[in-house]
């Protein structure tokens, strides 16, 4: 069952979340060029023009002329209809032929760190960022799970896109430090729960895209915004094929212990 030493991810069923950009991206690229003809990706971002932009540009490389199909569903995951969708969406293009089901979480929000812990009180605010960014990744991943259940031949992979943020705290950043370290131990759980089950937690380290430069323009906290700010001044940002092409090599090597946190640093 194991993909270790053969150089690809196998005949697969690939739902990516966040695939319009960044992060999400990259990896749709990457997975695209390591999966068997036959294989589909199930592409999914709240943004339909750069999600159809993606769409095309897979269409038109090599991994699209070998015959791997590219879906995509526009959709809110922190609404249930926006999950429904991308359920349905990865039924209809499953087929018996499939050998793995990979779910990257990698959908996520910044949430507002323009204001320290003491300025959140209004529950609807902070209930409306741990939808999109944690209710809405384990019942995405729960839905996969029972839609695609375990049988003989069918290898499942779980990946959860996390953060530093995840271990340590970053002052003005409560929301985001919070959404990243529920979904690590969701993840942490879910694989002693499900031996069978390929479960990883990687942490793709500090990526020159838009939510970083978010974060460089309106972190509250002094001493963190002057150090992204210092990051991105000296160059220190890493791109999203670096860090998608550390990512490919896990999952390839597929040695890792189901659940563990893994920092790019660390590959």
């Amino acid at each position: 069952m194991s993909s270790s030493g053969c150089g690809n991810l196998g005949r697969a069923l690939c739902i990516i979340t966040g695939a319009s950009r960044g992060f999400g991206r990259s990896t749709a690229r990457d997975v695209s060029r390591l999966v068997k003809p036959g294989s589909v990706l199930v592409l999914v971002a709240r943004s339909g023009d750069d999600l159809q932009a993606l769409q095309a540009e897979l269409a038109e490389s090599e991994a699209g002329r070998a015959g791997v199909v590219v879906r995509r569903v526009v959709a809110d995951l922190g609404r249930m209809e926006g999950l429904e969708a991308v359920l349905r969406t990865s039924k209809e293009a499953f087929t018996e032929d499939i050998d793995h089901v990979i779910l990257v979480n990698n959908a996520a929000s910044l949430g507002d760190v323009s204001r320290y812990s003491k300025n959140f009180t209004n529950m609807a605010e902070v209930d409306s960022y741990l939808s999109l960014n944690v209710s809405s990744s384990l019942c995405l991943t729960a839905s996969v799970l029972q839609a695609f259940p375990q049988r003989s031949g069918l290898k499942r992979t779980v990946i959860n896109i996390s953060s530093l943020c995840a271990l340590q705290p970053f002052r003005s950043w409560v929301l985001y430090c919070t959404g990243k370290a529920a979904r690590d131990m969701m993840f942490r759980v879910l694989a002693e729960e499900e031996p069978d089950l390929r479960v990883l937690n990687y942490s793709p380290g500090p990526l020159d895209t838009a939510m970083q430069a978010e974060a460089r323009s309106i972190t509250a906290d002094p001493k963190i915004k002057q150090s992204f700010s210092d990051m991105f001044a000296q160059g220190q940002l890493l791109t999203c094929e670096e860090s998608s092409a550390k990512l490919m090599k896990l999952l390839l090597e597929d040695k890792y212990t189901s659940g563990a946190h893994i920092d790019i640093y660390d590959v």
